[in-house]
């Protein structure tokens, strides 16, 4: 199977005023992040507003985005939620859509109290999709489902043929590290904390997903090519550059509300999101462009 590595971004959904699908904005998107040199994207998860999307629009976006990419880079689909018959549907039409990785978040409301609670959860969804590669989105602050992923591993795979890895979006480095380890590197584990890229690749990932790799995606390229250079006082520098973005968009109302903002700011509009998210003010709009002045961000589309 594949291995996923490199900068993806984990991209917005973007609407029209009125909360509707704007897809006319996919096309540039798709384009800006290739020219940026993005290595993927990863399709209606967290940043994308997935939880908030019916399951007939998150096949739409997907579908438009697969189209607009092209080929030109890898399309990672993610598929996950509350109904497992809703995930099962997702990750077939995935498959359909060619694809090359499916991921799926844990079940977050009605939550998984152990590992094999989890993988007979996720077990009919990565065989939807199968053969395509398929990954665990483990994201314990925002779920609340903080299993081992060592052990989730070691038992999902003896069921799940294509259970190609996880996208660890913890600050657990020493279990990040047992995860990459674990059977000589069998599994593809990608960093999710942006602004712990750095401590990520430390630990031996070899890419990351993140959302504001989409509009200072350079940035993450600076700490990658630095630390695989060996220069680990460059790459902190860089990542230092992350931290400030990050400190903005958590003013802003975290990385879904305060990045769709600086979408907004850098000339490509991808609207506001869908409540209970406030859309944005002029007043804000203005604050935003004076905080990301304060630190440097000078990005804006020709």
């Amino acid at each position: 199977m594949i291995k996923l590595t490199g900068l993806i971004p984990a991209v917005y959904t973007p609407f029209h005023e009125d909360g509707s699908l704007n897809l006319t904005q996919i096309q540039p998107y798709a384009d800006l992040l290739i020219a940026d040199g993005a290595d993927g994207v990863f399709v209606c998860g967290s940043t994308g507003e997935c939880a908030s999307m019916t399951v007939e629009e998150r096949k739409i976006v997907l579908e438009a985005w697969v189209q607009a990419v092209a080929g030109r880079m890898r399309v990672i689909a993610h598929v996950g939620g509350t109904c497992q018959a809703d995930c099962v549907e997702l990750a077939r039409h995935a498959l359909e859509q060619g694809v090359d990785a499916v991921g799926a978040i844990a079940p977050y409301y009605f939550k998984p109290g152990r590992v094999e609670e989890l993988v007979e959860f996720y077990r009919p969804i990565a065989a939807a999709c199968a053969p395509l590669p398929f990954y665990t989105y483990h994201m314990p602050s925002v779920t609340g489902v903080n299993l081992p992923m060592k052990e989730f591993l070691e038992k999902g795979s003896q069921v799940m043929p294509n259970l190609n890895g996880i996208k660890f979006t913890s600050n657990n480095f020493m279990e990040m590290l047992e995860c990459i380890r674990l059977e000589h590197g069998r599994f593809n584990i990608l960093n999710g904390f942006d602004e712990m890229l750095l401590c990520g690749l430390t630990v031996g990932a070899e890419g990351g997903v993140g959302s504001t790799y989409n509009y200072t995606l350079e940035t993450y390229r600076a700490i990658l090519d630095a630390y695989q250079a060996g220069d680990i006082e460059k790459a902190r520098e860089a990542q230092q550059q992350s931290v400030d973005i990050v400190h903005v968009i958590i003013r802003h109302g975290g990385g879904v509300r305060g990045g769709k903002a600086i979408m907004k700011h850098i000339g490509l509009d991808c609207g506001n999101c869908r409540l209970p998210f406030a859309p944005y003010t002029e007043e804000e709009m203005k604050q935003l462009a004076e905080e990301l002045n304060a630190i440097g961000f000078t990005k804006k589309l020709a």
